[in-house]
Parts: C-alpha cells; structure tokens; sequence
C-alpha cells in the first residue's frame, strides 16, 4: 500500500454484508464481513487504492481550507435563537446564562470546552427530546443514551436500547428529528429493508431530504 495513506484500520462486523471503505480527514475504516478471507480482503483494497488515494487527498486538502476562527455563536436544535459565545478568563470552563441566551467559555482551551458545553447540553436535552418524538409516533424503546461515537448518528440495540450522538444538537430540528425516528423504526425493523423506510416515511415525509442534509453537512472543526 502506498506511504502516502494512513494505516488502515480494520473491523469485523457479524451485521455487514459487504466490504465497505470509509475515509475521513484523520483515518480510513474498512469493515468486513464475519466470514471474509485476508486474500478477498487484499483484493479489495488492491482494487480501491486509486480511489483511496484521492479521496485521502482531498480529505487532506479539506484541512487547509478550514477556518479555525472560533464560533462567536451557536445554533442549537431546541432554540429559536443562537446563543452568543464571549470568550473571558475564569474558572469554570463554561458558564450558561439561559436568560440572556449567551455563554462565557474559559479562554484556556476554548476549542474542548465548547465540545464539553455541547456533550452536557446534549445529555439533558436529547433524551428529553427523544422521549417526545417516541410519544409522538407511537413507538416505544428500552433505554436512550447520548454518545460522542466518530462514525454513527446513532443507533438501536436488539433490546432497542437506543444510543444518539451528541452532536446532533448542532443541527437545525428537523436532522435531530429524522435521526429520532430513524432509531425508532428500528424498534420495528431491524435493517434497512423495503419495510423499514416505509416505516420512516411514515413519521418523516421528507426523510430523504433529512438524510441527505445529514451526510452532507459537516460539523464544526472543533468538534
């Protein structure tokens, strides 16, 4: 393999059903199927490495573009209004004034302390908001934790326990609400099945677009 990629991590998964690459600006993923061989696995990537090259070139290149200039405000999933960040030496990392809909954010480390905001703010507020959506179309779940996984939005455990990524806060209602159902439906039908997206459309009419909203919008660079 080329020095110019990363080291390719590798995982098994007993649920896929085909070798699938994913490559982002730090690290290239390939899952593989339980009962896949290492030479059907070298093909694979013999094959893709053009493919994996380029698009690892571009993920890089993607980095340089970044602005890295830190918010001045935040748009959350449950707000009508941003709220405006000041950056001021203190103690705490992160002090929430609700009232006038604005954040102090410690100077220190700014960058860790809004994704610390975001994950606490996360926690209260999705689970909450979650329970609603369940009310709302019917269908009900074991238990909703919120996580910060680098590669799902979210996920429905077989005791349909449910597991939603923290970031989804920082999209417009609307995303938090399809990935909501999406984990819901799963409850119903556990793949992605013909009988599955007919279950999502029928709580979320314009869940194509939704979903397309989501794989195509990228998150904050200090997240």
């Amino acid at each position: 393999m080329t020095l110019n990629l990363p080291e390719i991590k590798i995982s098994h998964h007993a649920r896929a059903t085909r070798l699938r690459l994913r490559v982002d600006h730090t690290q290239i993923r390939l899952t593989v199927p339980q009962f896949c061989t290492k030479k059907q696995i070298q093909d694979f990537l013999n094959q893709s490495e053009q493919w994996m090259i380029e698009t690892w070139q571009k993920q890089q290149e993607k980095i340089v573009q970044i602005d890295r200039t830190l918010p001045t405000a935040l748009k959350l999933f449950n707000l009508e209004q941003p709220l405006q960040i000041s950056y001021q030496t203190q103690k705490q990392s992160f002090i929430l004034d609700d009232k006038n809909h604005q954040i102090f954010m410690s100077d220190r480390q700014p960058e860790q302390y809004l994704k610390a905001f975001v994950i606490a703010y996360a926690k209260h507020h999705l689970p909450l908001y979650f329970e609603q959506i369940s009310t709302e179309i019917g269908l009900k779940y074991g238990q909703c934790s919120i996580r910060q996984p680098k590669t799902r939005w979210g996920s429905c455990t077989s005791k349909h326990d449910i597991m939603l990524n923290s970031g989804l806060i920082l999209f417009p209602k609307e995303i938090a609400r399809y990935v909501c159902v999406h984990e819901l439906a799963h409850t119903q039908h556990f793949d992605h099945s013909a009988k599955f997206w007919v279950e999502v459309e029928k709580h979320d009419l314009n869940y194509e677009n939704h979903r397309k909203i989501l794989k195509n919008s990228p998150v904050p660079w200090w997240w």
